[in-house]
This record gives structure tokens, sequence and C-alpha cells, in this order.
């Protein structure tokens, strides 16, 4: 249990940016085609044949199940259905990783439909989770300087969701690429909030105890 604690909030802040380093990497390397404001992650990344994304996918994945396993060791107020909600977003982003976005033959339209509703239960899950968290936050001693940033994170997702059930519907995908990232960027910020917060607690004890023991 002290390892995990430990070794959690190193594992989400390093995957947590990992994931951005390379989420943005695969947006700017040169492919077959390049329109990344108009194509949706997984079309992009079907496109660029795989690469940088599926990879940025399942570091955010691991990162996040970590995230999940530090707030359940320090006791964080998340609460069961934000806890839940932050557990199908971690497994739905190691299954977009894992599953091509475009198999070949004929599994093309099963794969693309996997990605589809999958995306959706990930996009959908963490503003949620974001949501359910900010007054058990607001609530908490240790917990409250993030309140505020999560509620505005978890606020700005709601807006993305808006947007992208737009451009999906009525926009017919114009700029749905553009969207869909921002959307991301706004969750794996919320993502951060909490992994840092989470890391300084973790921290802060363990100087703590060292000190009390270097006294002793």
């Amino acid at each position: 249990m002290l390892a995990l604690k430990r070794l959690s909030p190193l594992l989400a802040c390093a995957g947590i940016a990992v994931a951005a380093v390379a989420m943005v990497a695969g947006l700017i390397s040169p492919g077959p085609y390049p329109d990344a404001l108009n194509l949706t992650i997984s079309e992009y990344a079907a496109l660029e044949g795989g690469g940088a994304i599926p990879f940025a996918m399942g570091a955010l994945g691991i990162a996040s199940f970590a995230l999940v396993a530090g707030l359940r060791a320090v006791k964080a107020p998340v609460g069961v259905t934000a806890e839940r909600l932050m557990l199908t977003w971690s497994a739905a982003l190691v299954v977009l990783a894992i599953v091509p976005s475009a198999a070949p033959g004929p599994f093309m339209d099963l794969s693309s439909q996997v990605h589809r509703y999958v995306s959706i239960a990930a996009f959908v899950a963490m503003p949620a989770a974001g949501a359910l968290m900010v007054t058990r936050f607001g609530e908490d001693e240790r917990w409250r300087v993030v309140a505020r940033p999560v509620e505005w994170l978890a606020l700005a997702g709601g807006f993305g969701l808006l947007a992208i059930t737009y451009v999906a519907l009525p926009g017919d995908g114009v700029l749905i690429g553009l969207v869909e990232r921002i959307l991301l960027g706004t969750e794996i910020a919320l993502l951060g909030v909490l992994a840092v917060r989470l890391a300084q607690l973790t921290w802060v004890r363990e100087t703590a105890r060292a000190s009390q023991a270097a006294m002793s």
C-alpha cells in the first residue's frame, strides 16, 4: 500500500505528460491527409497508420488507472460514481489504443463502430466525473484548493460535449477534429490537476514523516 501511494502520483503525472506530448507530436507529423481539424482523432490515427496517437491514448489510459488507484489510496473524496466514471474513461482509452481504428477486411466497420462508441463513452465520462467531484472537494480541506479548477474544467468539458454534438449532427462534421481535440485537452487538464494535487499531498506527507523520523 505504501508503494502504491508513492508510485501512483508519479505514474499518473508522467503518463499524462507523455500522452500530451505524444498527442501533439501525432498531430504535427506529416501524413497522407494532414487535415486534422476536420478529422476525428480515430480517423486521423487510421490515416496515419497508428503511431503517436494510439501510444498517447494507451499512456493516458494507464496514467488514469494509476490516478484512480492513487486517489483511492489516499482516501480522496471522489465518490463511488465519479470513480467508476474515471475507470470507464481509463478503460475506454486503453481500448482505443489497442483496437485499430480501421481494421482491414470484414472487420473494418466493426472496428470503426467500436471506436465511435468507446470514444463517446470516454468523452462523456470525465466531465461527468469532474462535476460530481466538485462539491466533495469543496468540503474537504486537503482538496478544496482544486475544487474551483475542477469545476471550471468540468464546465468547459460540458460545453465541449454540447459543441461536439452540434458539430457531429447538424454541423455535418465541419471542424469536428478541432472541437474533439479541444475537448480532449480539457479532460487531460482535469486529470493533470488531480494528479498534481495527489502528488503534492503524497510528497508533503512523506516529507513530514521523514522529518519526524529524523527528529526522533
